[in-house]
């Protein structure tokens, strides 16, 4: 196995106030002069640090604050309430949720893994990834324990194409052509932004900590300046067929190429061969109904590497009926098995991919690994607002981050992630992420388990007994 994979974390304070979830209401009208006042006590000292943020209009205490209501219950006159902040619920959307951006937020800053003290309180079921349960059997052995060192867990996958066999010669030489393999540390590359005010100190942040972490970024031509040259092994260039005839160097620096399917695909891939580069390629291929055919055809084609994406909220694209990203990348990767090519290329997948948990489902589902992209702004403290599609300026200025700081909120970040597969991969009882790949018989989903409970019963779809939040119908 390679060598202990570890990321080295740092609490890398935010710039601006982030939205807290709660707000309080401090009345100072009817205040009894208490000798021993309920802000004075409280454990957390957040009154002792509050501040008021003029540029935001916010209060800082409603981001310190640990809401364990301490303040509210003591104050003899009532005069301290707590109250749901309405900017909190106004950020992102119904996928993208506040509790998602908040929990970024946390991590980014933290390195931490987010914790509720209370447990989990929400609905067992949902939309997306929530109808589908990871296998936590072996979390009761003490040494299921990767996070704390006392069992070595592997988090790294190879990229690229995989012979089906080796030939040797009479004399055990190897004859044939060895694979063009790459080895990342974690299964998580970044991916293009897609929204932002974005600019060259961005992409040097997230390229220092594609760098710093052993990953890579997906760069077009138009973000890889002579800024990105110094992080050039950690750039994957993705170049369309009339940008590869113009950026051929960044073809023989390159360790991994990128293109955007089209049906001349092949053209361009051989185009890559005859400048001389034996770098894998990897063909950028949306998640359409003809997803499935496709990948078959260009696993067949000999592509190194093909990633499949959804739009943001892992949604199929081009289809009246869109399914979500884990039912299509189960199909891909079970349809690359039936044909005896799965092992040929490496899947990656991208779109929805919000939190660690979805990583990891990702590549129960079938993928090699993900690529992320939207939780990389969200760490750098984007709100998802949107503002920057309609021209208006970024409320946290994003576009004047220092590369270093924003460095290392990413770091914290992904070290945060990574800290997540570590305790899931742990409590399933694999010591490597790649025995994780396909591995749908350590998952449960709920369409299959209503199923099978329900549906001698209600008929063949079990009937929907429950609902969308897991109540009853």
């Amino acid at each position: 196995m390679p060598k202990k994979y570890h990321i080295h974390v740092k609490p890398t304070r935010p710039r601006f106030t982030p939205v807290g979830k709660s707000g309080v209401m401090d009345w100072q009208e009817g205040c009894l002069k208490c000798k021993r006042c309920a802000k004075k006590i409280c454990v957390y000292e957040v009154y002792n640090v509050r501040a008021f943020d003029s540029y935001q209009l916010a209060d800082s205490i409603d981001y310190f604050c640990k809401n364990c209501f301490r303040c509210v219950q003591t104050c003899p006159a009532g005069l301290i309430v707590k109250t749901i902040n309405p900017e909190y619920i106004e950020m992102g959307d119904a996928y993208w949720t506040p509790d998602i951006i908040s929990d970024i937020w946390y991590q980014a800053e933290t390195g931490k893994i987010p914790v509720s003290g209370a447990g989990y309180g929400g609905p067992f079921v949902g939309d997306g990834f929530d109808d589908m349960w990871t296998d936590m059997s072996e979390i009761v052995r003490p040494t299921r324990d990767g996070i704390h060192g006392r069992e070595y867990i592997n988090t790294s996958i190879d990229l690229g194409r995989k012979p089906s066999y080796l030939s040797f010669d009479a004399k055990g030489k190897l004859i044939s052509e060895p694979p063009s393999l790459v080895g990342i540390p974690l299964p998580i590359i970044f991916g293009e932004l897609p929204v932002g005010n974005l600019n060259e100190t961005i992409y040097l942040a997230i390229a220092q900590a594609a760098n710093n972490l052993g990953t890579f970024l997906v760069a077009t031509p138009e973000m890889y300046g002579n800024f990105l040259r110094p992080y050039a092994q950690n750039i994957i260039p993705l170049l369309s067929e009339e940008a590869l005839n113009k950026n051929l160097e960044l073809v023989h620096e390159a360790r991994i190429i990128a293109l955007p399917y089209s049906e001349t695909i092949k053209q361009g891939i051989e185009r890559i061969r005859a400048a001389g580069s034996k770098a894998p390629v990897l063909v950028k291929l949306p998640l359409t109904p003809k997803a499935k055919e496709l990948v078959t055809q260009l696993t067949m084609q000999g592509v190194d590497i093909i990633h499949v994406y959804a739009d943001t909220h892992g949604r199929e694209l081009e289809s009246p009926s869109p399914r979500f990203i884990k039912e299509m990348v189960m199909e891909i990767h079970l349809h690359l098995v039936e044909k005896q090519m799965r092992d040929q290329v490496t899947l990656l997948a991208s779109g929805g991919i919000a939190m660690a948990e979805h990583v990891a489902k990702t590549i129960i589902c079938g993928a090699d690994g993900v690529i992320i992209d939207l939780p990389l702004l969200v760490a750098l403290e984007c709100r998802l607002c949107r503002d920057c599609f309609q021209d208006r300026p970024c409320p946290i200025q994003i576009q004047d981050i220092e590369p270093d700081w924003g460095a290392q909120r990413i770091v914290n970040f992904m070290g945060a992630w990574h800290g997540q597969l570590l305790e899931i991969l742990g409590a399933m009882g694999l010591r490597e992420v790649q025995r994780l790949r396909g591995e749908m018989g350590r998952a449960m989903f709920y369409r299959d388990l209503e199923r099978e409970t329900f549906g001698a019963i209600f008929g063949k779809n079990g009937g929907r007994i429950f609902g969308k939040n897991g109540g009853r119908n």
